[in-house]
């Protein structure tokens, strides 16, 4: 099983023996071509039903080496890949023998990324614990034997297993380790072929242009090299010879192996997966211990290394000297975690799909902060924020007031060039194209709207909501607090920035913006406008323009940082966040299904108003109507005439439910699910036989955002306010008020459907919460014990201040 380069013609022909073994329905098509191979439907049928939402077809992965990538979003062309599993992850936690588990996971990864016509190579640790493990079984079985013999009596004594040299262990082991692997591979028809090597390889040229000729016509056979050193063999380390240069690292563990392999092979990325999560500033484990997301040549200085793994000869240390290496040779290297349970499954095809995960090593630093410096950032000037005074932090929003109608005309030229751009993309649709535009009056509107929110944030933080006088001198007050830092993500809706600042302002909350990039214009100078209003009290910090390249899953993994998520933007946007939200709380609504029910005894006038309003007048909105529910007695009257008059009129398509369709010869098309929001010119009908039949259908097939009865009938329309549960429910008005500006909210951040914290349009009141302040002098729990002098009061007070003292 030893490898020589003496013999590598001989690993070629048994290498080919292999694939036409193994790989018959397999052929090398990516190296004659730019694009994937296509893969045959059989491998499909086993593989692939495990990660569908990896593409096969889909991405070029042809690119001319020499540069690393700048960005985790360009590791998806990566073509040559080496994956280095280091002992932590292919060993158990007792050291002897290996986790078959996650090798088996972290195998199917590569097989997938195999066969989607990527290069992998295998860079592998685990021959010293799997010899360890065969060894300690064969000498305990000998001893067991050797007791039976000599002492004759069933029971043995108690027996010891001798120190295992490693070199044994590993000359032990290697056989095994390579039939587990070439086993694994072979259930996803992929050839695995075993490459032993030592520092002589490497420092010789011709073995080193043989193990560079060998691993070539490997990689060409679609045969997957696990490589590993020669550990039965290998010499130590020769002392001062490691890192001395670009072309010289001394290979003195699997790290300095697989980053020497990465440059030699011209790799496009190295996987190093250890049993942490990356690099981190302090050793991990430690209380002010970060997570490094990007890390940066120079950076070494700001490193505090601890102790290695529990295995292995060597550390994070040394996998930050192998990792700038090969860096600097042109591949591009990510360390990350492969022994967690819950992200091993897709820890490799994560990282190659340039997810945030582990520490991605760049050459080129960003000019600005990094997201997770701006949410700091943010949360540092939140606090002061709402320290300021009720009239400081009305004077910010008013100034923002006055920026918005003062630079009408750059907001207008911005939106203008955003709009130039979308349209020449043909990217938006009409509706979005809509909510994208500025105008004048919506800025004039926008104005006045946050001048409402000064005004209602006088009272806004530090109000007391309840006074209590637990005893004599105890008391205890509950008041209301900023949630502290929120993201607010947003589709081409660059009014919704000024709009959510003020809000957040008058909260005294933190805030970091992810707008839509079809509006980055429009947005940079929109929180221009807003810090420039913070910066008259010193907090222009306190609310931060996401623009980095960060991927809307990554901001929602910002537990630590981030304390509530607002989407504003499709029911497809928000379900993605709510799906992403990683233990932080999502406010908002994934749909706006909104119902207007006919009721018999409705008003001809009222009915037409309200219908073209709550479906016409903004079909786009999320408060916009999507199903008419009529009353089964008004089907053949002229007021149902009127309303499919007055809907061809405004051009609006007609889908016809179940119900409705059977009373109809001939009928429109017949609706595909009673759920849908189409947000535009489109609604469905849908008949209903009673109040309480529409109460039902609503329950059954709405979003609880918002619903509407009209009715002449007080106690109908009552029973209808009452026993609908959704957030707002409106008796003779349009969907359409269910809006925190029309509420006299003055914005609002979103309309809630959850039922918890707060509901419907969610304004200043929304953004807070509350914290208690007990005053005492002294007091203890021991003193209202049975032997205690004190008695509990718990008298309510009245509360006559509205701020806390």
């Amino acid at each position: 099983m030893l490898y020589s380069f003496a013999l590598s013609c001989k690993l070629k022909a048994a290498a080919g023996s292999l694939q036409s073994r193994f790989c018959p329905r397999f052929t090398r098509a990516a190296s004659q071509t730019k694009y994937l191979p296509v893969i045959c439907s059989s491998f499909k049928s086993t593989a692939v039903r495990h990660w569908s939402n990896i593409p096969f077809i889909t991405v070029p992965l042809s690119r001319t080496h020499g540069k690393s990538f700048v960005h985790r979003s360009e590791l998806k062309h990566a073509k040559r890949i080496v994956v280095k599993l280091g002992s932590a992850v292919v060993t158990r936690g007792d050291e002897c023998g290996l986790a078959l588990g996650r090798l088996a996971s972290i195998v199917e990864q590569v097989s997938v990324l195999q066969n989607q016509g990527r290069e992998m190579m295998i860079v592998t640790s685990g021959a010293v614990a799997f010899g360890k493990q065969r060894l300690r079984h064969e000498i305990l079985l000998s001893q067991s034997v050797r007791q039976a013999l000599h002492s004759g009596q069933n029971q043995l004594k108690e027996m010891s297993v001798p120190v295992l040299e490693a070199r044994a262990c590993a000359a032990a082991g290697q056989s095994g380790l390579m039939a587990l692997y070439e086993a694994m591979f072979t259930q996803y028809s992929i050839c695995a072929a075993q490459i032993l090597v030592t520092n002589l390889d490497f420092h010789d040229d011709q073995k080193r242009r043989n193990l560079n000729s060998t691993l070539h016509e490997l990689l060409r056979m679609n045969i997957v090299p696990i490589v590993n050193t020669n550990d039965a063999v290998v010499p130590p380390p020769e002392p001062n010879s490691d890192l001395q240069g670009v072309n010289v690292i001394s290979i003195k563990d699997n790290d300095s192996l697989a980053a020497r392999l990465a440059v030699e092979m011209k790799a496009d990325l190295l996987i190093a997966l250890s049993d942490v999560e990356g690099l981190y500033d302090l050793p991990p484990g430690s209380d002010d211990a970060k997570l490094i997301d990007i890390f940066y040549p120079g950076d070494q200085q700001s490193i505090t290394f601890g102790t290695k793994s529990r295995v292995g000869i060597g550390g994070m240390e040394a996998k930050v000297k192998s990792a700038l290496w090969a860096l600097q040779g042109g591949t591009s290297v990510v360390i990350a975690n492969g022994t967690d349970p819950k992200v091993t499954g897709h820890v490799i095809t994560d990282i190659v799909e340039g997810k945030k995960v582990g520490t991605f090593f760049s050459e080129v630093k960003p000019a600005g902060p990094t997201v997770e410096q701006q949410a700091e950032m943010a949360r540092s000037r939140g606090r002061t924020l709402s320290s300021l005074l009720p009239q400081q932090r009305a004077e910010i929003i008013c100034q923002l007031a006055d920026l918005l109608t003062d630079q009408r005309e750059d907001i207008l030229a911005a939106n203008k060039k955003d709009l130039e751009v979308a349209i020449s993309g043909g990217r938006l649709s009409q509706p979005l194209l809509k909510r994208l535009s500025l105008s004048p009056s919506k800025l004039n509107s926008l104005s006045i709207g946050l001048r409402q929110i000064a005004v209602s944030s006088q009272d806004s933080v530090g109000r007391v909501i309840r006074r209590t006088r637990i005893a004599n001198n105890l008391e205890l007050e509950q008041i209301t607090v900023p949630i502290g830092v929120l993201l607010v993500i947003f589709e081409s809706r660059p009014d919704c920035l000024p709009q959510v600042s003020a809000l957040a302002i008058a909260s005294g909350n933190a805030l970091l913006l992810k707008g839509g990039k079809e509006a980055s214009n429009t947005n940079q100078i929109l929180h221009r406008l807003t810090q420039e209003a913070l910066s008259i009290h010193g907090v222009k910090d306190a609310v931060q323009l996401v623009s980095t390249r960060e991927e809307v899953e990554d901001l929602c993994r910002l537990n630590q940082l981030i304390d509530l998520i607002i989407p504003r933007g499709s029911s497809h946007l928000v379900r993605d966040i709510q799906r992403a939200a990683k233990g932080i709380p999502v406010l908002g609504h994934s749909e706006g299904v909104c119902h207007v029910y006919i009721d018999q005894e409705a008003s001809i006038e009222k009915v037409i108003k309200i219908i073209r309003d709550s479906k016409c007048e903004y079909p786009a909105a999320c408060n916009a109507m999507e199903t008419l529910l009529v009353h089964r007695d008004l089907l053949r009257s002229p007021l149902f005439d009127q309303i499919i008059d007055m809907l061809r009129v405004e051009q609006v398509k007609i889908h016809a439910g179940p119900k409705f369709a059977s009373y109809l010869t001939f009928s429109p098309s017949e609706v595909k699910s009673l759920r849908t929001e189409y947000g535009d010119l489109e609604c469905c009908i849908e008949v209903v036989d009673s109040m309480q039949d529409a109460i039902d259908h609503i329950h059954k097939y709405g979003s609880s955002h918002t619903d509407v009865i009209v009715t002449e009938n007080e106690e109908t329309a009552e029973y209808f306010l009452q026993h609908l549960d959704s957030a707002c429910v409106f008796w003779n008005s349009s969907s359409r008020f269910s809006d925190g500006y029309r509420f006299g909210l003055g914005a609002e951040v979103g309309i809630s459907t959850a039922r918890i914290h707060a509901r419907g349009p969610v304004g200043l009141e929304g953004l807070l919460t509350t914290k208690w302040v007990l005053r005492g002098d002294g007091h203890t729990v021991a003193d209202f014990s049975e032997q205690g002098s004190m008695k509990y009061l718990h008298e309510n007070i009245a509360v006559t201040h509205r701020t806390s003292s």
